[in-house]
């Protein structure tokens, strides 16, 4: 009788601490304040190409992409994860061409430098990114990566405003099948930035 009692107040107990010990413990992606995300599309013949990104949401900002000078989120001129959490990935398993520039296939983070009127779209061979570079759990320290020298590849796209009433409130990823291949097309508030891609002949 007494170990049953034992047992029992054992289970009640852990009953009691397993709401509070949960949160701490609680990392699954899709329960981040910016989940995880996935886009894919399969293209001519068996070329697959894939985007994995984290997704903020706009949560009342209202200064998005902008000048240094106006505190925007994403500042102009300055290389940006493309998304939130760790740095965006997109995998090809095919030779493509991204904006009429070959890409080899692979698995390259993804990073973008946006500009008011052109936006630069970085293919990098640096993978398991924290954002722009590597953060130290225990030593709570972030050191950036140097990026530019392992850009494989860098193209520019042009972005375009979305209608007041078509904004996206959370960071979107998509592919569009186009007639040569398929758009990868990125929007969050107003802004749209389309990239070609298309399997290498």
């Amino acid at each position: 009788m007494r170990a049953q009692r034992t047992l029992t107040l054992a289970t009640v107990a852990a009953a009691l601490l397993a709401p509070a010990i949960a949160p701490a413990q609680d990392l699954h992606p899709s329960r981040r304040p910016s989940p995880m995300g996935m886009a894919r599309i399969m293209l001519d013949g068996d070329a697959y190409v894939r985007v994995v990104y984290s997704r903020p949401y706009k949560r009342g900002r209202e200064n998005i992409f902008g000048s240094k000078e106006s505190k925007a989120l994403v500042p102009y001129g300055e290389l940006w994860r493309t998304g939130a959490n760790e740095a965006t990935e997109i995998t090809v398993t095919e030779d493509v061409t991204v904006a009429g520039k070959k890409l080899a296939a692979g698995t390259y983070s993804l990073f973008t430098t946006p500009n008011a009127d052109s936006w630069k779209i970085h293919f990098n061979s640096l993978l398991g990114l924290d954002g722009v570079g590597h953060f130290d759990p225990a030593a709570q320290k972030f050191t950036p990566a140097d990026l530019p020298p392992t850009d494989v590849l860098v193209v520019d796209a042009t972005p375009t405003t979305l209608p007041e009433d078509k904004e996206v409130d959370q960071l979107s990823f998509s592919f569009e099948k186009t007639d040569g291949g398929a758009d990868m097309v990125l929007r969050w508030i107003r802004t749209e930035v389309r990239l070609p891609i298309a399997v290498a002949k």
